[in-house]
């Protein structure tokens, strides 16, 4: 059966949610919506407006040199490097720019950088933005990889968070369960009140998408 999604709105973006209620599994929890973010993340259009939104909730005297993309957000990571570089904000690059990248995944959730890429990380200040932090572990290896390549980490951005705060930072965000969807639930597979409830699950959810039963 396809999964019905429908758009909410928050007066805090003109970037909508796509959401679709249910029981998914991600793979680190069970979740009572699924958060379709794949236009966000790869229309110019939807992707300026969330790198605005976002760019917004940092200061001009944060130190940016680096953006590092998780879970395929690379146009809005360009786009919030336009928008930082316009707008003047700090940073310590050679050639006063600012670097968009994106880590390897290796086993289990740690993340590298081959030596290609390295330079990007090392000695720079960097942002995480992703596309939703919910658990948090993402984020946190993301972190993690930061610190041990000698990175400075500045700060934690996404599109949606059902989360305060990350490793320290704040998470600067489109959307969150405050202003968009309240009644969002994340919790341990062994924990999840729809499992408990009988409730067979609809999907299985990632990054990269949704893949029904």
């Amino acid at each position: 059966m396809a999964i019905q999604l429908y758009e909410l709105r928050s007066n805090r973006s003109n970037v909508p949610l796509r959401v679709a209620k249910g029981h998914f599994a991600t793979s680190h929890s069970h979740i009572n919506y699924y958060i379709d973010l794949t236009m966000t993340k790869h229309r110019l259009s939807e992707a300026r407006e969330a790198a605005l939104s976002l760019c917004s909730k940092f200061y001009s005297s944060t130190i940016i040199d680096t953006i590092l993309c998780l879970d395929g957000t690379e146009v809005i990571g360009a786009c919030m490097a336009s928008e930082l570089t316009r707008t003047g904000h700090v940073n310590m690059n050679e050639h006063r720019t600012i670097y968009v990248a994106t880590p390897e995944h290796v086993t289990g959730s740690q993340l590298i950088f081959r030596e290609n890429k390295a330079p990007m990380i090392v000695g720079k200040h960097v942002i995480v933005l992703a596309a939703s932090v919910t658990t948090g572990y993402t984020v946190q290896a993301a972190v993690e990889a930061i610190r041990y390549y000698c990175g400075i980490p500045v700060g934690v951005c996404a599109i949606f968070s059902s989360v305060d705060s990350c490793e320290g930072f704040e998470v600067m965000s489109v959307h969150d369960t405050r202003s968009t969807l309240p009644d969002y639930q994340s919790c341990p597979s062994n924990a999840c009140p729809l499992c408990k409830a009988g409730i067979k699950l609809d999907a299985m959810v990632n990054s990269h998408g949704i893949s029904s039963f």
